[in-house]
């Protein structure tokens, strides 16, 4: 079994690191990170268009989050940095207990865990949403916060990095919270918490390509999902 280890001042020079990295390679920035809640215990969700989308959102985001990250990646030269950054190893497409009952442990402490809902790379406008995130929400009461992650793919398709030096944005929504729908039977309450929970980050990831200006794959700007 993978564990990982949470290092408060090694996670914090290794964001300061990636965000020097980050910025000599691109025009990358986090908009509206006060809308992040600094303290308590925090869920944050984003869309998922990219390799680049986890290292990104970890960098910028303004709270340090562990992540989880599919399982294959601690095998590879990114495992010794995903270990000591104390990312959470979990089977892709899987409600992996293990890997959920360490991010709840991580929540119930007071701290920070970042999940990409779709469970893989997408076309990053949130179409379906695994039960995780939601599940998490309802266990510990933490409150959700959505990220849109933009500009980390390149021309050529979801596996093509971006050109030197073009744009990224990491953009911070509003803080909710999941309905509380008392005398719904559990699993129907986690179908539909999963369901709000993939609202508001559509409808946030559509908001964001408006308001930066920057498209997902093959979804201009002007084609974008409406957010109303």
């Amino acid at each position: 079994m993978t564990t990982s280890t949470f290092r408060p001042r090694l996670v914090k020079a290794g964001r300061q690191f990636g965000v020097v990295a980050a910025r000599g390679l691109y025009d990358v920035r986090a908009v509206h990170p006060e809308r992040m809640p600094m303290a308590g215990p925090v869920i944050a969700v984003s869309n998922h268009v990219g390799f680049l989308d986890g290292p990104i959102v970890f960098i910028f985001t303004p709270r340090p989050l562990r992540f989880l990250v599919k399982r294959s990646y601690f095998s590879s030269a990114w495992g010794v940095l995903l270990r000591a950054m104390g990312q959470i190893p979990i089977d892709q497409n899987s409600a992996e207990r293990s890997a959920l009952m360490a991010a709840k442990d991580v929540l119930t402490a007071g701290g920070g865990v970042g999940i990409f809902p779709e469970g893989t790379r997408g076309g990053g406008t949130v179409e379906t949403a695994q039960q995780g995130a939601a599940w998490l929400a309802q266990q510990t009461g933490a409150v959700i916060v959505p990220v849109a992650v933009l500009g980390t793919v390149g021309t050529g398709g979801r596996d093509s990095w971006p050109r030197l030096r073009s744009e990224m944005r990491v953009v911070v929504g509003e803080p909710f919270e999941l309905p509380e729908l008392p005398g719904v039977p559990g699993r129907q309450r986690l179908q539909l918490a999963t369901e709000d929970l993939r609202e508001h980050l559509a409808e946030h990831v559509a908001q964001a390509v408006r308001e930066t200006g920057l498209s997902l794959p093959h979804v201009s700007a002007d084609a974008a999902p409406s957010a109303e």
